[in-house]
């Protein structure tokens, strides 16, 4: 054991073999040395539980080339750019709603060069961040006031801390969600001091029930939009005009948490008539919170539109501050907003709504385009097939719906799929796929154009090391 531990190179040689090797200068030497650390580490472990048993064994583990792949893939930042051919919009894993060039050049903006984040340009004076956004959202939705935290679950928690914190708060039972992450509305409430009142069944709920549950503890009426889910067959909800009704009649204010939060009606492009905030702000929600990074397709935020009364007492509240967002959203988001002024080209601005909305003939271009690229690569490890398939918007909007779409279908015959989708994930730009039987499917419709190119790159690298 101790002869085959002698022929372990020293760390400084290694070193100095790597760097000789490839250009590390980009990536800090303590990194690269860490990495050479690690993988020294593994030998000896093996020597010492007796995987590695002859100097053959170790000599072919010490080469130059395995060294240094382990360390320009040990130093590589974690945090990267995937390529994302599931057909899933908005990918919770994978960073949800791609954002538009011009809020990805705004960001740019934002951090490049100081800004007037909180700065009163008439005055030269300090100002409130929630400016740059709040008239935005006013004149999208129809609002009275508006404010901006960093995600919904952070706006839900304000709004209740602030408007029902010690009050009851009547909800729902079939309308009591729990979404990615063990986020829970019935936690949130209790994590803002308030308490929930249940009424009605999983999946029977009256307007009576609602009526019945008030007393004067009664804090606020709540509406929960089951974005991630659906009860169906014999079923009632209550709408949004009978509680908002209701909450006048006794002087309780109604909050809207709408999830995803559309400020758009997709049931032109022949997805479900989702309610979007303008409606909830017409039927007269005191309050309505939603999503950024969702089917609004801008950065991760909560944002809060309602009755100004509700809003100014939401602002001061002392939660607000730890739960602001930081100047890249902020410019993100007034980005992604102003798009909305000009609807008539939405689509061609803003990434999430160009997916979902693409029709099914650009989507077989674009397939017929990608399979081209792959055959190029005459390999005889797989078969290529453009087939019919389905997409969903993810993110918890939409959940029972399916966008048509077009697949590449990669039949692997030296290795399962299950090896290629694990292989893809470790390519140069990391590739998300689905499996179907033995079949990878690249679905194109998340796939950008300039990606394509890139996704026949990584199916390359993955029939290089397919082994």
């Amino acid at each position: 054991m101790q002869s085959l531990y002698s022929l372990l190179p020293n760390i400084n040689s290694l070193l100095i073999s790597v760097e000789q090797s490839v250009d590390c200068s980009q990536y800090p030497r303590t990194l690269i040395k860490d990495a050479i650390n690690e993988y020294l580490s593994c030998i000896r472990d093996k020597i010492k539980n007796a995987i590695i048993t002859t100097p053959h064994e170790v000599e072919k583990l010490i080469d130059s080339t395995c060294i240094t792949n382990f360390v320009l893939q040990a130093i590589q930042p974690h945090f990267k750019r995937v390529i994302n051919a599931t057909g899933i919009v908005l990918h919770t894993n994978a960073g949800r709603a791609i954002l538009s060039k011009s809020a990805t050049q705004a960001v740019m903006q934002a951090c490049q060069y100081y800004s007037n984040l909180e700065l009163d340009l008439n005055t030269g004076e300090r100002g409130s961040r929630y400016t740059h956004v709040e008239s935005l959202l006013c004149r999208i939705t129809g609002a009275e006031s508006a404010l901006v935290v960093n995600n919904n679950a952070a706006a839900v928690l304000l709004i209740l801390d602030t408007l029902c914190k010690g009050k009851e708060v009547i909800a729902s039972r079939g309308q009591l969600v729990e979404i990615g992450g063990s986020f829970r509305i019935p936690d949130v409430m209790k994590k803002s001091g308030a308490f929930l009142t249940e009424v009605g069944t999983t999946n029977r709920t009256h307007l009576y029930d609602y009526e019945q549950a008030i007393t004067e503890q009664t804090g606020a009426i709540m509406k929960i939009h089951t974005s991630n889910f659906k009860i169906s067959g014999f079923t009632r909800t209550v709408s949004l005009e009978e509680l908002v009704l209701l909450g006048k009649r006794y002087g309780i204010p109604v909050i809207d948490d709408l999830g995803s939060g559309s400020l758009l009606s997709f049931a032109q492009y022949g997805l479900s008539d989702e309610p979007t905030v303008q409606q909830a702000v017409a039927t007269g929600a005191d309050v309505i919170s939603f999503s950024g990074d969702k089917v609004l397709g801008g950065p991760q935020a909560g944002l809060i539109v309602g009755k100004k009364v509700y809003i100014d007492m939401i602002k001061k509240n002392q939660l607000t501050r730890a739960l602001r967002i930081d100047k890249m959203t902020l410019t993100a988001l007034e980005a992604t907003l102003r798009d909305y002024l000009t609807p008539e080209t939405l689509h061609l601005n803003n990434p999430t709504i160009a997916m979902i909305t693409t029709p099914p003939h650009t989507l077989k271009n674009k397939a017929e385009r990608l399979a081209s690229l792959l055959t190029m690569l005459q390999s005889n490890d797989i078969r290529i097939k453009i087939i019919e398939g389905k997409s969903k918007i993810g993110g918890g909007s939409f959940p029972e719906e399916t966008l048509p779409t077009y697949l590449i279908r990669i039949h692997p015959l030296t290795f399962t799929a299950e090896e290629g989708k694990k292989k893809l994930l470790t390519t140069s730009i990391p590739l998300l796929t689905r499996i179907e039987d033995n079949y990878i499917l690249l679905d194109v419709r998340t796939l950008q154009e300039e990606e394509l190119p890139l996704v026949a790159t990584m199916i390359q690298e993955l029939l290089e090391h397919k082994s």
